[in-house]
């Protein structure tokens, strides 16, 4: 039995979620999966629910668990508390309890949405990179940190960048063997030539390289590197940076393809028990209007079947399935052009759905366009441990 703990969250986290865990059913029922899902708060809707954004019983349950699902977390309604117990401190604290120390941020562009990136096309089609981020150090956890009150009354706000060598080596190497099954290049970005930290970074990097004859190596900036994934951004293969550059080079790799509505992510521990996420944000503006697009939290699925329960095979048909609606027409708003046609949250799901059924059942010899009629499987229950 593989427990898998569904965080919802807030914003259209828990409309997403939904239509990814329509597929979750519907592998489990058609390929016999012993897959357990429970449901949990965290973000906000922790707040709400027991007064923090990471309860006690989310933790345990996240321990517990072989891998977890997350929707989104955060939004306006909570951005008046204090800092400490705001929705943001619920997703680190999963990254850091858990050791999720390896964020793997893929920006793929699909054929069909060419069209629908800001570049020209000629630029941005045939798109593979994945950006490899250090998750649990750096400034974002670095010591001390806060706001204190100098002598003369004016307050300063201060943050610390920090890294072991334990640290940069075990990220870089988790950079390396992806780059080995992909182009074998990777990229190393830091600020070596500013902060010495990163100087540290630059010279373990080097040093875990010699581990890896067969993967170039390089290093740019991370400024340079901002300008070079607008610029040229086939040139990357692997790009492997710490927490905060990581979470600002991915957002950017991601308007590449059109939209940051299509990219999943994976955080991952030593043992690649894994967390799996869109690295889109609760979007609240859109929350329960039933158009926010689903498909950057179906495909993390595909990452959790392939990194953390070693089924590459349903991995793809997931994947498969997302570029057979693409193939169709099919576009949330958000991945919207003329031509296409528009359609909401629940609707691309269970098309989704439908599509990998087609697949199987096609397979199995036995496909009858009326077997498709009320997508049962999509429909179906299994979640235990409902929220009230």
């Amino acid at each position: 039995m593989k427990k898998i703990l569904v965080l919802p969250g807030d914003g259209i986290g828990p409309e997403i979620v939904q239509e990814a865990t329509k597929v979750i059913e519907c592998l489990k029922r058609e390929f016999e999966l012993d897959f357990e899902l429970e449901e949990a708060h965290v973000g906000g809707a922790a707040i709400d629910a027991t007064g923090g954004p990471l309860p006690d019983e989310t933790l345990k349950l996240a321990h517990e668990a072989d891998s977890v699902l997350l929707g989104a977390v955060g939004g306006p309604k909570w951005e008046s508390l204090d800092i400490a117990i705001r929705p943001e401190k619920g997703l680190l604290g999963l990254r850091s309890n858990l050791n999720l120390f390896a964020n793997l941020r893929p920006a793929l562009l699909y054929e069909q949405l060419a069209s629908a990136s800001t570049l020209k096309a000629e630029v941005v089609a045939g798109l593979d990179l994945m950006i490899v981020r250090e998750l649990t150090g750096g400034i974002y956890f670095g010591q001390p940190r806060g706001i204190r009150e100098l002598e003369n009354g004016e307050k300063q706000g201060f943050n610390t960048l920090i890294y072991r060598e334990s640290e940069i080596e075990r990220i870089g190497r988790v950079a390396f063997e992806i780059a080995q099954k992909r182009d074998k290049r990777v990229c190393s970005v830091d600020k070596a030539n500013v902060l010495e930290c990163t100087e540290l970074w630059r010279e373990v990097m080097e040093r875990v390289a010699k581990d890896y004859p067969d993967v170039t190596l390089s290093h740019m900036y991370v400024d340079n590197a901002a300008m070079q994934l607008v610029r040229a951004p086939k040139q990357f293969d692997v790009m492997v940076t710490t927490n905060m550059f990581g979470d600002i080079l991915s957002d950017c790799a991601a308007m590449l393809t059109g939209s940051i509505g299509m990219l999943p992510s994976a955080s991952l521990d030593a043992n690649s028990k894994g967390m799996y996420e869109p690295i889109h944000g609760s979007a609240p503006d859109i929350a329960g209007q039933g158009i926010a697009n689903p498909l950057a939290t179906i495909l993390s699925v595909a990452m959790m079947l392939r990194y953390s329960f070693n089924k590459p095979e349903l991995a793809r048909r997931i994947e498969q399935g997302v570029e057979t609606v693409l193939n169709e027409g099919l576009r949330t708003p958000d991945i919207y052009t003329q031509g296409t046609r528009k359609v909401g949250t629940e609707e691309m799901g269970d098309a989704v759905v439908a599509a990998i059924m087609r697949t199987t059942w096609a397979e199995l010899g036995g496909l009858h366009e009326g077997d498709l009629q009320g997508i049962e499987c999509a429909r179906g229950g299994g979640i235990s441990n409902e929220i009230d």
